[in-house]
């Protein structure tokens, strides 16, 4: 990971038309290559907080500064640049796909942004090649599944060349399958140097893959910190209504029962918890 500031938020506010402030003040600093998770109930800001970094929503009052430029919300080169350096995955991919064809979809960002016809062709077929959808170029998106729409999606954003990523709740209607074929996904963008934004409800995921945690609630920004200070903070779990990662939970039982002594360093994934349980000595074990 670089130290390097690529987005820094200040202050952010936002409030829906006729309804109470949806951000109320949120400050971040995004670093170069980060692995970040965005935590909190449904409603504490985490999704308009996406949608106003991205470009999609105006923020009523604050600051966004973009590869160390302040970005003008009625400067459309600022704007464009915005939009281009953060790409967003919805939700939902059908909210975010409206080409008739997958290349169509995939082109739609770059001829957008004016690039001549090769460089459009060439990022297409980049993409298409990225996300393993060559032999889907010519099919219709909304006749694809649940999986192969998310991978067209994540394409998109490929094609624009982002810089940041920006993923709300990527594994929501996915079966084990695509949902790690996504994880896959996310590994190669980490290691290409991108800047990954998730929101996610599964903590499990949090836990094993986040380098940092960002936790949302009632518009604010509440913690910010790695999987461990968070999820074993839990004034900061109550107060969001997070769910312990069930590593944790194992874990500290394990603690709990006189089993092993907390030394403070928590195994995140099962390789990690099988290497740090093979060299215990647990009761009934016989030496």
């Amino acid at each position: 990971m670089d130290d390097q500031v690529i987005l820094s938020i200040k202050d952010l506010k936002y409030a829906y038309s006729g309804e109470n402030a949806a951000l109320r003040g949120v400050s971040l600093d995004v670093r170069q290559g980060e692995r970040i998770c965005v935590v909190g109930c449904n409603g504490a800001g985490k999704s308009t907080f996406f949608l106003n970094i991205n470009g999609v929503l105006t923020p009523d009052s604050g600051e966004i500064h973009y590869k160390g430029k302040k970005i003008e919300k009625k400067n459309k080169k600022d704007m464009n640049s915005l939009r281009e350096g953060v790409g967003i995955v919805f939700q939902d991919a059908d909210n975010q796909i409206i080409a008739s064809t997958v290349m169509g979809e995939i082109s739609f960002g770059p001829m957008n942004l004016r690039l001549p016809r090769e460089e459009v062709e060439k990022r297409v077929d980049e993409a298409l090649d990225y996300m393993n959808l060559q032999e889907f170029r010519n099919r219709a998106p909304h006749y694809c599944s649940g999986g192969e729409k998310k991978r067209i999606t994540i394409a998109d954003i490929i094609a624009m060349h982002s810089e940041i990523f920006i993923f709300d709740e990527p594994t929501a209607a996915l079966d084990p399958l695509n949902a790690a074929m996504l994880e896959e996904v996310l590994g190669k963008l980490v290691n290409q140097g991108k800047t990954l934004l998730i929101s996610t409800h599964d903590m499990d995921f949090v836990y094993r893959w986040a380098e940092r945690v960002v936790v949302f609630s009632d518009g604010q920004i509440i913690a910010d910190g790695t999987p461990e200070q968070i999820f074993v903070d839990d004034d900061i779990r109550h107060r969001a209504n997070l769910k312990k990662p069930m590593m944790l939970d194992v874990y500290e039982a394990m603690v709990d029962q006189g089993w092993v002594t907390n030394s403070g360093s928590y195994p995140r994934n099962a390789a990690q918890f099988g290497e740090w349980l093979s060299g215990l000595a647990l009761p009934g074990q016989v030496g």
